[in-house]
């Protein structure tokens, strides 16, 4: 059985600007390479290949071995603990925007 990924995890995992970066080169292609998210990134590939490695172990992204060549793509479950806090926090949120709904339909009826 996989152990699931703590929220604190996928925090940091994504905090980081340039790993967050590379996630959303992945998201945007179906299935992408190391060399083609190395091409034009001003990064290493030795340090997109760690990037990956991270994020791979938060479980925000899965490869596949061709060849010579790794292919990555996302992993949508890996969003669900950051998906669960965001819903948490979204009751509180709605809740106060419909007390603000209210009392601006009470100042100007």
């Amino acid at each position: 059985m996989a152990q699931a990924i703590s929220i604190d995890t996928v925090m940091r995992t994504l905090a980081d600007p340039t790993r967050r970066a590379v996630f959303e080169r992945v998201f945007h292609s179906r299935e992408i390479s190391v060399v083609d998210l190395t091409r034009g990134s001003g990064v290493t590939q030795g340090a997109i290949s760690q990037h990956l490695k991270t994020l791979k172990q938060a479980g925000l992204v899965i490869e596949r071995p061709e060849g010579r060549h790794v292919y990555y793509r996302v992993q949508p479950e890996g969003l669900e603990p950051l998906v669960d806090w965001m819903n948490h926090y979204g009751a509180f949120w709605r809740e106060r925007f419909a007390n603000l709904k209210t009392l601006l339909k009470e100042i100007d009826p």
